[in-house]
């Protein structure tokens, strides 16, 4: 039985007119009814979403990741306008996009063919490489990834120590058909000069003194997959030659003699220099340097991405929680525009450090304040912004987000949805008296909205917080009108 291709329909909400049946003989189809859309699943060949805006849902960029080269049809209504070329821009940026009106007739087959069994970098996945891909900087970088991983090209990436040059090498090999095959990281800086060669290209029985045994090396040990070459600019002239004969000839020569051996992978170089200024100053083959500057990729520093810098952080704040067999922790919301107004010289690197010691150095506490971050504000030279220090802090670091600034668009949902409420409570009783419910009910509402500010929305952690069970927490969420009664009780 021929298997049909499957195609996987998100309406936002809209109703389907019953055109899934219409079009199954042609496909396999799945839907999707929620208003916000949902991730298709993996083996979907035709992702179809109602385009009832003219621009991607917010939610959509956070798909990005895992969206790939899956072609999308956008689906207007009879009635609708053709889409113009600037809102294709926008949603061409998740992939390859057009549009056309649903109808009757099926959907013809996608844009163009995945290649092979291509491994979608799922979004957790990508999290998990600490990529978020919410910053316009990044969107550039995961764009060319997407379209390096479903080539064999060789690709340069280049940028600041700490950057996450790596952790994009690690997604190109992820995203391609070649996932399954070995990804093999070699730090060029780390290998003395006198063995660089043999570590690469292996050496035969026999070659230089103690070698014993025939060694294939590095390349011979990534067939198939991705060899990664970081800190490819401190290479030495020699290695240099025999690396541009391997990205030229396919062919790997060992060390010692005997028949070149061919090879077939993808190569990923990395550098924290300007690799062009060492081909100036003849320290690096100007050759080599085109040959490994087939797409390149620059990584921006964290400091011009700090959109990223909440969502990053409370990342690794679940991961090193869990590496350190520590009960799960969270950050009080008043961090986040701390971290925002930090340089970052060390980059993502030292965003990942700094949060692994406030989480080792917080000891039981369940939630991090700003007094857990003091030690970078201090180290960084800026004002640490306590409260009931008065003293004038120094200007802000050109291209920082000042502290008070948190941009509206990047502020996670739970806590938009649960902003802190004034935590004023001092009461004394009036002559004329008080309604003393009232009274408790808007102290508890209060100390509630706080709870889930600070859990960015986690009902269990927040009901933790403030010495309740979940369900009593539901509960008093139900009665002060915090949610609506069909929520509470899908919730509980």
């Amino acid at each position: 039985m021929t298997q049909l291709p499957r195609l996987h329909w998100s309406t936002l909400g809209d109703d389907t007119g019953g055109l899934e049946h219409r079009w199954a003989g042609l496909w396999d189809v799945t839907v999707d009814r929620g208003a916000s859309p949902a991730l298709p699943p993996k083996d979907t060949d035709l992702w179809v979403i109602s385009a009832k805006g003219a621009w991607p849902p917010p939610e959509m960029n956070r798909l990005m990741a895992e969206v790939a080269a899956l072609p999308i049809l956008l689906g207007l209504k009879a009635d609708a306008p053709p889409m113009d070329s600037k809102a294709l821009s926008e949603w061409g940026a998740l992939g390859s996009v057009r549009w056309g009106v649903l109808g009757p007739e099926p959907p013809m087959p996608g844009l163009r063919p995945r290649s092979g069994n291509t491994t979608q970098l799922s979004a957790s996945q990508a999290l998990a490489f600490g990529l978020i891909g919410t910053s316009p900087a990044m969107q550039e970088v995961l764009a060319r990834a997407r379209s390096a991983a479903a080539t064999r090209a060789t690709v340069l990436l280049l940028g600041e120590s700490g950057t996450g040059k790596e952790v994009i090498a690690r997604a190109i090999h992820r995203m391609s058909a070649d996932a399954a095959e070995p990804f093999v990281a070699v730090h060029c800086g780390a290998i003395p000069e006198n063995l660089l060669e043999s570590e690469l290209f292996g050496y035969n029985k026999g070659a230089f003194t103690d070698a014993r045994k025939d060694t294939p090396g590095k390349f011979r040990e990534a067939q198939g997959g991705t060899i990664f070459l970081d800190e490819v600019g401190t290479m030495p002239l020699a290695a240099q030659v025999r690396l541009l004969r391997v990205l030229q000839e396919r062919e790997v020569q060992p060390l010692g003699g005997g028949a070149p051996v061919k090879v077939d992978l993808r190569v990923v170089t990395a550098s924290n220099v300007d690799l062009w200024s060492k081909v100036q100053d003849g320290s690096f083959r100007e050759d080599l340097f085109y040959r490994l500057e087939v797409v390149p990729i620059l990584m921006p520093p964290l400091r011009t991405r700090v959109e990223e810098i909440p969502f990053l952080a409370q990342h690794f704040l679940n991961r090193k929680a869990r590496e350190h067999r520590l009960y799960p922790k969270a950050l009080h919301p008043s961090v986040d525009p701390l971290l925002m107004s930090l340089p970052w010289p060390g980059n993502v690197r030292q965003l990942e450090n700094a949060i692994e010691r406030a989480i080792v150095l917080s000891g039981t506490r369940p939630v991090l304040t700003r007094e857990d971050f003091t030690f970078l504000a201090e180290r960084m030279g800026l004002s640490s912004n306590r409260p009931g220090d008065r003293s004038e802090a120094p200007a802000p670091a050109p291209n920082v987000v000042p502290a008070a600034f948190v941009p509206p668009a990047f502020v996670p949902p739970a806590a938009a949805s649960f902003p802190p409420p004034a935590a004023a409570f001092g009461v004394d009783l009036p002559p004329e008296g008080m309604d003393l419910n009232q009274v408790v009910s808007d102290m508890e509402k209060t100390l509630m909205l706080q709870s889930l500010a600070i859990t960015r929305g986690n009902k269990k952690r927040a009901a933790d917080l403030l010495g309740l069970k979940r369900t009593t927490f539901l509960e008093k969420m139900k009665r002060l009108d915090l949610e609506d009664a069909d929520g509470a009780e899908a919730e509980a």
